[in-house]
């Protein structure tokens, strides 16, 4: 199921969230939908949990997570895509700010959440083709987790897609086999082998 569906407008009060905390310098960047603010609670708290746990145990080192870059893709949930209108001109002025700034900074881990994040990550990138709202269902962006993954290159940006949320019936889910705990243990640990390998090139660790 995609979490890509038209959203109904939200009151102006809850459409401005603050942008971003942390630190651009730090090399691992959460990107979220600014309608979404919530997946740093209900995704990445679950996802990290299982990181730290797997780092520690091989490597006995704590990431410490208190400069994490997270930022939301656009500062006015308002101008969030729908059917009809899937990238406008306010959209396409956030992206080249947005690649200003990762180019600057050059994060190691670009970590995004759901459909819209990640596929405004591509155009950001010049990913071509460029997909429609409805491709980046919880199917391909699980598959496309996997992909990026394997191609993981410490010395440039890597994207990391996760799911926004999970529903049992999803593909992705049934074809491995696993529950939502499940997903967090798979991605957290892909995640976890990946900083393993290259700890000595990120400066991420609690002294």
């Amino acid at each position: 199921m995609s979490d890509s569906r038209p959203e109904i407008d939200m009151p102006l009060a809850t459409t401005l969230i603050k942008k971003e905390t942390g630190q651009k310098s730090y090399p691992i960047w959460l990107v979220v939908n600014p309608k979404h603010p919530a997946v740093r609670h209900n995704i990445w708290t679950p996802a990290l949990a299982h990181i730290q746990d797997k780092v520690y145990k091989e490597i006995h080192k704590i990431i410490d997570t208190s400069n994490i870059y997270f930022r939301s893709v656009v500062s006015d949930s308002r101008i969030v895509t729908n059917q009809l209108n899937w990238w406008g001109v306010e959209i396409a002025k956030e992206i080249e700010l947005f690649r200003q700034i990762v180019l600057e900074n050059k994060p190691k881990i670009l970590i995004s959440f759901g459909s819209f994040p990640y596929e405004f990550l591509r155009r950001v990138y010049e990913i071509k083709p460029e997909k429609g709202p409805r491709y980046w269902g919880n199917s391909n962006l699980g598959l496309e987790f996997e992909r990026l993954i394997k191609d993981f290159d410490i010395n440039k940006t890597n994207l990391v897609p996760l799911l926004r949320r999970l529903v049992s019936s999803d593909r992705f889910i049934e074809g491995h086999n696993c529950l939502e705990k499940d997903y967090f243990h798979y991605v957290g640990t892909k995640l976890a082998e990946k900083i393993i390998e290259n700890k000595d090139h990120l400066d991420i660790w609690i002294e």
